[in-house]
């Protein structure tokens, strides 16, 4: 499933006179009639499973998911600012949100589509006479990707507490009148049904070595696995048990088959290098990801580079790294560079030699993670999209990497009073760094934010399930102020760019779902938004 293959069967969804499946109105709950002839005469062939199981991926491209919706959230952080003037963004990082914010309004519908499309497909496909290897390939990327997609909604909206999980709509209850959807009492109940779901999946799916390079992209059996290790590890803040889960499932992905290990030839500030980069798109150390190209992805890596890019590209100038993520880093590790610009440092842009400065980077820094694509002369539809507007390139935007699954398997480790230094050593050492002794959670939290910083992998919800947000969020953020900005040798000062926040735990460990979602459906809204 190429990149250019994923868009042009997703098109089918559009052709209601093909298919029916992504025709709901706003409200996720509403469907075509069954009867609709379009409908009922679409699963005839194995190319209609097939078409059904591409419309799945549809959404992972769209800006509002994982382009930039989802991590609107994620700059909740203490690593990044929104590094240029923008209320709505303010807002949602300020946790001062109503729920009709327009950056992520779509998310909760946009995933619901997705799971409305998985429910078709587990539907119709059982019934349909085609070979048992495709109609088993689409059912368990029907499992996996709508399990997939209430994970996100479960951590993001759903809780233990007086909120209750997502609305939990599978193939057996879909077809109930729109506003007959109720909030499960606890979010675990969401997590328990996307373990089934993620099961289901990996027993179904095959490995991501067994796809031919015209079906990358797709999901497989590590994909699935590695998304039930970090459920049990969500889970596992509201019952210490899940711990155990998370060690078992972190080693069904590293003894699953496929090879998976960390990039690592010893060089550690190339191999990190590259590793953030489209030359490793589809290497042993990442899982999961957003399939991305110069026309079509996740426009992250645009929406993170230099505001107006210095004249050569439309880039947006969002989520501009802290200063306190700089000094997290310990002084001879490769991965500061790689992942993080501060003036004067040297890159590769167009083909050019060029200093870093920023006369538009509120924090003085930028993160450099997604900027490899940016190096060479001919760079310009080749590796990025001609179309700064939508700034997509050629690296698959990282949502779940090998490293997280050993961090992962390390805090269950400690969490559980066992030793957690095998696993969280491997992440260490690959980054030049001597090994750690009896880790404690202090290093492992440590480990995860350097590791992961500028990811998917939300180091805000990271805070918040660990009981750190409201401490960590209490002090401000702050950045470099370069006494003339367009110098890369400008001297600074350290300063303040965000005030501190009054985090309230007691109601902002989830965020308001929007509000179009609530009024159509009849759900209630998350307390105190």
């Amino acid at each position: 499933m190429k990149k250019y293959s994923l868009s042009k069967y997703s098109l089918v969804l559009g052709l209601s006179a093909i298919l029916s499946l992504g025709a709901c109105s706003s409200d996720f709950t509403e469907l075509d009639p069954k009867g609709n002839t379009s409908y009922e005469n679409y699963w005839k062939s194995e190319q209609d499973a097939v078409e059904a199981a591409n419309s799945l991926y549809h959404m992972m491209m769209q800006d509002e998911m994982f382009g930039r919706g989802f991590f609107w959230y994620i700059n909740a952080s203490d690593d990044m600012v929104t590094g240029r003037l923008n209320a709505t963004a303010d807002n949602i990082k300020n946790f001062n949100m109503n729920g009709d914010e327009n950056y992520v309004n779509g998310i909760y519908q946009n995933a619901y589509k997705v799971i409305r499309r998985a429910n078709d497909i587990i539907t119709k496909v059982p019934g349909m006479n085609i070979s048992e290897s495709v109609k088993n390939r689409v059912l368990g990327e029907a499992y996996f990707m709508r399990g997939f997609f209430y994970f996100w909604l479960a951590h993001t909206y759903g809780d233990n507490d007086r909120n209750g999980g997502v609305p939990i709509i599978t193939e057996a209850n879909m077809s109930q009148p729109a506003g007959s959807y109720k909030r499960p009492a606890s979010v675990v109940e969401n997590y328990d049904h996307i373990v089934k779901d993620l099961t289901k999946a990996a027993e179904l799916l095959p490995l991501f070595t067994q796809y031919s390079s015209d079906n990358y992209g797709r999901a497989h059996k590590d994909a699935a696995l590695a998304y039930i290790t970090k459920t049990y590890l969500y889970w596992a803040q509201y019952d210490k048990s899940k711990y155990n889960e998370v060690v078992k499932y972190a080693d069904a992905v590293t003894n699953s088959g496929s090879g998976r290990a960390l990039v690592n030839t010893g060089n550690p500030a190339k191999d990190y290098r590259e590793l953030h980069s489209y030359k490793n798109n589809w290497k042993s150390e990442y899982i999961w990801s957003v399939n991305s190209g110069i026309e079509g992805g996740s426009i992250l890596p645009g929406c993170m580079l230099e505001n107006k890019g210095w004249g050569a590209y439309n880039g947006w100038g969002y989520y501009t790294p802290t200063e306190g993520l700089y000094q997290e880093f310990e002084k001879d590790d490769a991965r500061r560079k790689v992942t993080l610009l501060v003036f004067g440092d040297e890159l590769t842009y167009f083909g050019k030699t060029k200093r870093y400065s920023s006369e538009n980077s509120l924090s003085g820094l930028q993160f450099n993670k997604y900027m490899y694509e940016y190096s060479t002369e001919d760079a310009l539809g080749k590796f990025i999209n001609t179309n700064g507007d939508k700034p997509t390139t050629t690296y698959n935007v990282p949502l779940m990497r090998y490293a997280e699954v050993l961090l992962m398997k390390a805090e269950a480790q400690i969490m559980l009073g066992q030793n957690g230094d095998e696993a969280l050593n491997k992440v260490r050492v690959r980054a030049g760094l001597a090994p750690k002794a009896g880790a404690t959670m202090a290093d492992l939290k440590h480990e995860r934010r350097v590791e992961l910083a500028g990811e998917f992998a939300n180091r805000h919800f990271d805070l918040v399930r660990w009981g750190d947000a409201k401490e960590t969020y209490s002090k401000p953020l702050y950045g470099r102020i370069h006494k003339d900005r367009s110098n890369p040798d400008s001297p600074y000062t350290v300063s303040e760019v965000w005030k501190a926040r009054n985090f309230d735990a007691s109601y902002m460990h989830v965020w308001p779902i929007p509000n179009r979602a609530v009024q159509s459906s009849g759900i209630k809204q998350n307390v105190g938004w």
